[in-house]
């Protein structure tokens, strides 16, 4: 009988095809697991592009912390050995997530290595403070002394106000605050309060609040005067200092499971864009040296930030931190919401300051000179130098 035994194939790795080519073997568990990370992780920073202060419903990715813009790219870079032979569309895939969000992460670079420069003769200190509620769980002397200590040429202070429930309360501070910086000039505005050593010559109210009258109630102003602009006479040049609180984007107790926050959602979008919009065009008719400091409640990722003019220069630039960051101030601080901008005005230190407690924001620190030298321009809708409302 003839021997029909055929030799065992060469066993190469791969399953043959139906017509006999060889085909490889499906990718494991594991690789399909890294390739779909990588995939989704791209496709969510371009979406953060293309929506990030576009698309009302956007706001809730961007409550994620900026540095995961880079932290989570350089994580999935680590896992490249493991997805063996598709490693090369991994680690694409992986490396034009780094390219798209490095950018986005809020570093400072220069902080790492940047020491305290000279500041010159005559520099001013501004402190910008989100005050949470005013001193209303503190010992208010505890907390004009800690305003004090800083001894700044300018304040520019948020949330004058109590809270209880859902409701904001007024509060008249007024003659204690006189007291406390005597000889200081002083505008308010709502929830706004600007101190300065130097004479105010003239206030306005910017954005929506500009429907206002000087006799809207209390609650009226709060809810629309969220930019406070003051022109300060300093020298022979006239500097103008916006304080700034952009309208919160999440309340932390609010359930995003129900309608009623998407509706909420939607409309604090609305709120928050009209009040960039007010900023931006009253910055655009501004020829003078300007600061535009407060609590924005918009990160470095944030494409709401796109909306302010390009002039602009931001105050990191002059922080010693690598990761410039002010909220939460009682724990491990990831985001920053308070933003120092300014335009004609050098800016030679700029610090983020522990509240001590009183204040879930850090307190910007701004030691600043101004640059140039140019008439008082006066905006319409003015309502002189004194204290609104």
């Amino acid at each position: 009988m003839r021997d029909t035994t055929f030799p065992a194939p060469e066993d190469t790795g791969r399953a043959a095809s139906g017509d006999g080519a060889p085909r490889r073997p499906p990718l494991g568990a594991m690789i399909r697991l890294l390739l779909g990370a990588a995939a989704a992780w791209l496709l969510f920073v371009v979406l953060h592009h293309l929506l990030s202060g576009r698309f009302w419903l956007w706001l809730l990715p961007d409550l994620v912390p900026p540095l995961v813009y880079l932290a989570v790219p350089l994580l999935l870079l680590a896992g490249t050995p493991l997805a063996g032979r598709a490693r090369r569309w991994y680690a694409a895939l992986t490396v034009a997530s780094l390219v798209l969000g490095a950018g986005q992460s809020g570093l400072n670079p220069g902080g790492a290595v940047r020491g305290d420069r000279p500041v010159p003769a005559g520099a001013l200190r501004v402190l910008s403070w989100n005050t949470e509620y005013w001193h209303q769980h503190d010992d208010p002397g505890r907390f004009y002394a800690f305003l004090r200590s800083h001894d700044a040429d300018v304040y520019a202070l948020q949330e004058y106000l109590n809270w209880t429930g859902d409701t904001p309360l007024r509060v008249d501070d007024l003659a204690r605050l006189r007291r406390e910086f005597p000889g200081y000039h002083l505008a308010v505005d709502g929830e706004l309060v600007t101190l300065s050593r130097f004479p105010v010559t003239a206030t306005a109210r910017v954005g929506p609040a500009r429907a206002l009258g000087p006799a809207a109630p209390w609650r009226a102003t709060f809810d629309l005067a969220k930019v406070l602009r003051t022109d300060l006479r300093i020298g022979a040049s006239v500097l103008s200092v916006y304080n700034v609180h952009i309208p919160t984007q999440y309340m932390l107790d609010e359930n995003p499971l129900t309608p009623e926050f998407h509706v909420a959602l939607r409309a604090r979008d609305a709120a928050r864009g009209a009040q960039f919009r007010g900023l931006r065009a009253d910055l655009d008719a501004n020829r003078n040296p300007v600061v535009v400091t407060g609590d924005f409640n918009t990160t470095y990722a944030m494409g709401d930030l796109r909306k302010l003019p390009e002039r602009l220069a931001g105050a990191n630039g002059a922080s010693s931190r690598l990761l410039p960051a002010s909220w939460p101030a009682g724990g491990p601080a990831l985001w920053q919401l308070d933003w120092t901008f300014t335009s004609q005005v050098t800016v030679h230190r700029y610090g983020l300051l522990d509240p001590r407690g009183m204040s879930d924001h850090r307190a910007q620190s701004v030691l600043l000179s101004v640059a140039t030298n140019r008439p008082l321009r006066i905006p319409s809708g003015l309502y002189g130098s004194r204290a609104f409302g």
